[in-house]
């Protein structure tokens, strides 16, 4: 009698689940490296602009809602505050910029106040947020 004997065959075709495993490790070092910059939980429409750009992330960030409150670093502060905190934190963070978040509905003399009280408080990049710029 007579046996056949089978040979093993080679399996063709390339093993991926390396491939895969890096995706996944650079997938974790993406997420775990990337910076994520929190808004306040302001709801703002924010005016548009044509010729808007992203901000720098570490600017110091003041927000005036729609009834005209001003926050800095998620608390509410009054007009007369602002230049003061302005400063503590530029010196506190080294940030030499400030981003304006407002709503649409603020109005322009409201927006010119905050603007001269950063001035005043030492900043020399002020920017006025748009609605291009989510995210920051």
């Amino acid at each position: 009698m007579k046996f056949i004997r089978r040979t093993k065959t080679q399996q063709d075709g390339v093993d991926v689940s390396p491939l895969i495993d890096m995706v996944f490790i650079l997938l974790i070092f993406f997420m775990v490296s990337t910076t994520f910059v929190k808004d306040m939980e302001v709801e703002l429409n924010r005016p548009g602009a044509a010729s808007a750009k992203p901000a720098n992330s570490k600017s110091i960030r003041v927000y005036i809602d729609r009834n005209e409150n001003i926050y800095v670093d998620g608390q509410q502060v009054r007009p007369w505050v602002l230049q003061g905190k302005v400063r503590d934190l530029s010196k506190i963070s080294k940030s030499s910029s400030v981003l304006v978040v407002t709503d649409q509905k603020v109005s322009a003399d409201k927006l010119v106040d905050v603007v001269d009280q950063c001035r005043l408080a030492g900043v020399k990049d002020i920017g006025v947020a748009t609605e291009a710029e989510i995210g920051g």
